[in-house]
């Protein structure tokens, strides 16, 4: 009996431990996505967005398209455009005609602010960890070294042939997860930098909101 209670407690120990440290397969298949992804001109996805609040029993789906080159992106949602050009953001509503302009915070590294974090964020805070590897896909998860953090989990699932990214997963305390499900996603695209900035001549009889 004694032994079996040893046993079970350093397999808890041993699994606790392994949690808490960087799974090296892992890491090099991230090293490898990240690099492909941040190597090239852009990265442009169009995707399913699904938000599944397991307390109120919800589950929202709204589709959208992004373009990423560096820290620049243009998001398209059904309901707001948005533009970000390094230093300026640009927030459209098109049913308020009413587009607000922010200057967001450099040292903002957050998913919201940056979305081309979803290519490096592994490399600080985050743990790793290869789920799987299916006959198409590497499934990983990241872990928050923060124990404080909002997120308990995010889970990439990975193209084995090319590296594309398939789906992201955000698996939050409260309850939501955020399911990013990845239809087309293309490296070949060269937008100049004019593309990552909101274009008032295109837009015409709007409100501006200067929040500089």
């Amino acid at each position: 009996m004694i032994r079996t209670v040893i046993f079970i407690s350093a397999f808890i120990f041993l699994s606790i431990s392994a949690l808490g440290q960087n799974d090296p397969k892992a890491i090099s298949i991230l090293d490898k996505f990240s690099s492909t992804a941040t190597g090239a001109p852009s990265v442009s996805m169009k995707f399913l967005l699904v938000t599944t609040d397991q307390i109120e029993r919800t589950n929202d789906t709204l589709a959208g398209s992004v373009v990423l080159s560096k820290n620049n992106y243009k998001l398209d949602l059904p309901d707001n455009i948005i533009w970000f050009n390094g230093e300026t953001s640009w927030s459209y509503l098109p049913a308020e005609k009413e587009v607000t302009i922010t200057k967001p915070d450099k040292n903002d590294n957050s998913f919201q602010s940056r979305p081309s974090t979803i290519f490096t964020m592994y490399k600080k805070g985050y743990k790793s960890r290869l789920v799987e590897e299916k006959p198409d896909v590497y499934v990983i998860d990241l872990y928050p070294e923060d124990l404080k953090n909002e997120l308990i989990r995010v889970r990439l699932f990975i193209a084995r042939t090319n590296l594309d990214l398939k789906s992201l997963e955000y698996k939050r305390r409260d309850g939501i997860t955020v399911t990013l499900i990845v239809k087309d996603y293309n490296l070949k695209q060269n937008p100049g930098s004019a593309f990552f900035s909101f274009s008032p001549d295109k837009y015409k009889d709007i409100d501006v909101v200067d929040m500089r």
